[in-house]
């Protein structure tokens, strides 16, 4: 199997690395730290197309595949937006796919273009504070009233939703204790997040300062019937569909950053001098960063392995887990030795990359923890019974 770019995704990631340094390191350290949104570096990538690449040529957008959505998310972390700008735009290129996988030519029509052009900006509503990864017990209720859903329940770690007029939000409609299994029952739905009914509270963080983190507090939110996608209770199995896609785009996004912070450590290391020679002559610097290059290209394979599966519609659930933790594990060992290369200076913000550890930290835990992506592997590959 190839995993080398052909003429058009290497045009495509030059073009992305060409318009994410009109955004470059003076630009993301200032949003840094003034929490400012990068609203413009967003609706400058939709602009240019990128925020649509994977969303079909007849709803307005490019119609390539998770392959070239990787590229572009990989450009922009690679580029020294980091975290903050993989985060700022990631859900416009996973968000979307249930939508366009089951939902119905009407809500395309309606829903695709305007997330295209950045009219409409949505975020991603499934984290609840008291079941964590167990998104099968979820607890947000959306129960029917005629030809609406009034929905009752609170999510947590819902980035970008200061901004955000619509939510991807997945809500039982049937009871835990009256379905077969936990996954039944759950159904998922794209609507306005009406301020009305609901109250967004910022949670202040470690890193990422400049893209939103929230709790959601939904008080009878009014869901019109028509803004489910597909079938009453099947919202889970729909949104297995975004899910491994945003896994395979934030390993992308993770070689990206420990490329980032990979030559920013090399560069210092060249030109650092220290006992009359560069710090780079030495091995106690040289070994560390070679093997971070190796973990990353390695993690880069796996991960572009799943959105090439992912793209021919097979069954990547094991690949894109693996890219996920590789990535990040890679991503952490080199942001932690980007600031350990710089000594003293690595903590300063001036050289940016505390602020790449600051950020890596959130992928290493999120969307799914280093523990669980274990499990699956160990389960569903290697046929152990279930641990937990």
């Amino acid at each position: 199997m190839e995993f080398n770019l052909d003429e058009q995704q290497r045009q495509i990631r030059e073009a992305a690395l060409a318009l994410c340094a009109r955004f470059d390191e003076h630009y993301w350290l200032e949003h840094d730290n003034s929490g400012e949104f990068p609203e413009d570096f967003c609706q400058a990538l939709a602009d240019a197309g990128f925020v649509g690449i994977a969303v079909p040529e007849e709803y307005g957008g490019s119609g390539l595949g998770l392959t070239e959505a990787a590229l572009v998310l990989q450009a922009v972390s690679e580029s020294g937006a980091a975290n903050s700008g993989v985060s700022a735009i990631g859900i416009g290129l996973f968000g979307a796919k249930p939508i366009i996988l089951y939902g119905s030519d009407a809500q395309k029509q309606a829903w695709l273009p305007r997330l295209v052009k950045r009219e409409d900006v949505a975020c991603f509503g499934v984290t609840e504070p008291s079941t964590g990864h167990d998104t099968t017990r979820l607890k947000t209720r959306a129960v029917r009233n005629g030809d609406y859903y009034l929905v009752h329940g609170e999510k947590v770690w819902i980035s970008t939703a200061q901004e955000a007029n619509k939510i991807m939000l997945i809500a039982r409609t049937t009871p835990l204790e009256q379905t077969k299994r936990p996954m039944d029952g759950l159904s998922l739905f794209y609507t306005d997040l009406d301020r009305r009914h609901v109250e967004i509270r910022e949670i202040h963080k470690m890193g990422r300062a400049c893209v939103d983190s929230n709790q959601i507090f939904f008080d009878g939110l009014p869901v019109p019937v028509e803004h489910r996608i597909g079938e009453e209770g099947k919202g889970f199995r729909y949104l297995l569909a975004g899910l491994n896609a945003e896994r395979v785009l934030v390993a992308a996004g993770l070689v990206g950053l420990g490329r980032a912070a990979l030559k920013r450590a090399v560069d210092y290391a060249n030109t650092r001098v220290v006992f009359d020679r560069p710090i780079g002559m030495n091995q106690a610097i040289q070994h560390p960063l070679a093997k971070n290059w190796m973990e990353l290209e390695a993690a880069n394979l796996m991960a572009f392995k799943a959105a090439s599966m992912y793209d021919r519609e097979e069954e990547c659930g094991a690949e894109a887990n693996s890219a996920k933790y590789l990535a990040a594990e890679a991503a952490f060992s080199t942001c932690t030795n980007a600031v350990m290369t710089h000594g003293g200076m690595g903590y300063a913000k001036e050289y940016h990359v505390e602020r790449y550890l600051r950020e890596v930290l959130i992928h290493r835990i999120a969307p799914i923890s280093p523990a669980l992506m274990l499990c699956y592997i160990a389960e569903r590959v290697l046929g152990l019974p279930k641990s937990y």
